[in-house]
């Protein structure tokens, strides 16, 4: 007991008349009253536990090929060598910011794995290995985070829209193309990835609306990853967040995000119930953000490294090796040459990102107004000032200005 926990117990007494049984027996109370109203853990939809055994669900069913799970094996983790190596080159100035993906590996791969060519995807700033399933160069990810482009891909080239900066933005973008998609008579689901956090911004709750009043064909993939930043997800809500769909006439499930056959199995099933006119679906993934939540922040601030490592035994590349080896599936050749491909994709990457040019600072300032805007104008003028006092040499008039900076 701390110094200041006496003290506040001391004081709690004296304030209650020195009738520390009543204030006992208040306390007991008001602990049995939030145990009534607090509802059980749900149980996790799993098809692949920690230790590398099949487990059957009678509502999701799956049979993949031993060459599938070789494959799901070889996505996870080359995404997470090259999300390994963007955050190295934040740390080395090349990149301006990166959100890391780590841990969350099975949760993208298993989902964006069960999607058709004709589904369309609304990604977040982290579904790195979401973008890789859609044949996203990694490069043009790391080109937009280093600030040479404003996310270097077309959309409609591989049904992949561009990263949404925005908490919560993509839910109704994601809604109104769905919308769009059923008007239109196609046969395609749309799918909008979005984390914990913005589970509680208005844009998801309009999103949800929308989509259940118009029946649309959208699946929302919640990754909770545990944390909005420092915020735990027990201060988001008071249920379990896949449960707030049945508020808005629609189904939705918890499934293990560090399983990445249940991840598959209930993302084909979501996806078909939707292009079959069913309407909108919620799967909330129940998953861990082992890094920061950006190369910005410091998860040793609000974390307990007990609670990492509690998650790292749930390592969802480790438990399908597991598999594979148990299964005999995948020999030492095998891994040897993921491992060998995962290296060769990190110098790729590393290489090109080295070789791109330095972002152009004035750009900031470039199609903020379609016609111009003196105030644009002044600013720009006034940055680019400001530039220029770095590169005047003592020996020039503002010399004084750029040493004063330094």
């Amino acid at each position: 007991m701390t110094v200041e926990g006496t003290a506040a117990r001391s004081s709690a007494t004296r304030r209650s008349g020195g009738t520390g049984k009543r204030a006992s027996a208040t306390r007991k109370k008001k602990t049995a009253q939030t145990a009534a109203s607090t509802p059980a853990e749900p149980q996790l939809v799993q098809l692949l536990t920690p230790d590398g055994e099949r487990v059957e669900h009678p509502d999701y069913a799956i049979d993949p090929t031993p060459e599938e799970l070789r494959g799901l094996y070889r996505d996870m983790v080359l995404t997470r060598r090259f999300d390994a190596e963007a955050t190295a080159l934040q740390r080395q100035g090349e990149l301006g910011l990166w959100a890391s993906l780590l841990g969350q590996e099975a949760a993208q791969i298993g989902s964006a794995r069960a999607l058709n060519d004709e589904d369309y995807v609304f990604p977040t700033y982290r579904e790195h290995g979401v973008a890789w399933c859609r044949g996203v160069d990694p490069t043009n990810l790391l080109g937009m985070f280093r600030g040479v482009n404003n996310g270097g891909w077309d959309p409609n080239s591989n049904n992949f829209h561009l990263y949404t900066i925005v908490i919560g933005s993509q839910t109704l973008h994601a809604t109104g193309y769905a919308m769009g998609v059923m008007k239109d008579g196609a046969d395609s689901a749309v799918i909008a990835y979005f984390g914990d956090g913005a589970s509680s911004q208005g844009d998801v709750a309009e999103a949800f609306t929308f989509s259940a009043v118009y029946n649309a064909p959208v699946v929302f993939f919640c990754q909770n990853n545990q944390w909005a930043i420092s915020e735990p997800a027990e201060r988001q809500s008071r249920v379990p967040l896949y449960q707030r769909a049945a508020g808005y006439g629609f189904p939705g499930v918890r499934v293990d995000g560090n399983d990445v056959l249940a991840c598959l199995a209930v993302t084909k099933a979501a996806t078909e119930r939707a292009r079959s006119g069913q309407g909108p679906m919620l799967i909330e993934a129940f998953t861990y953000r082992m890094g920061a939540h950006t190369t910005s922040d410091d998860p040793t601030k609000y974390r307990r490294d007990e609670e990492r490592e509690a998650w790292e035994a749930k390592d969802p590349i480790l438990r399908l090796r597991r598999l594979l080896e148990k299964e005999k599936l995948a020999d030492d050749t095998f891994l040897a040459a993921i491992e060998e491909e995962s290296d060769a994709l990190a110098k790729r990457v590393r290489e090109a990102v080295r070789a791109m040019p330095d972002p152009d600072s004035m750009a900031i300032f470039e199609n903020v107004y379609a016609d111009g805007h003196a105030l644009v104008d002044e600013e720009r003028a006034q940055y680019a000032e400001y530039l220029a006092s770095f590169a005047t040499g003592p020996e020039h008039e503002g010399g004084s200005a750029a040493q004063e900076v330094k």
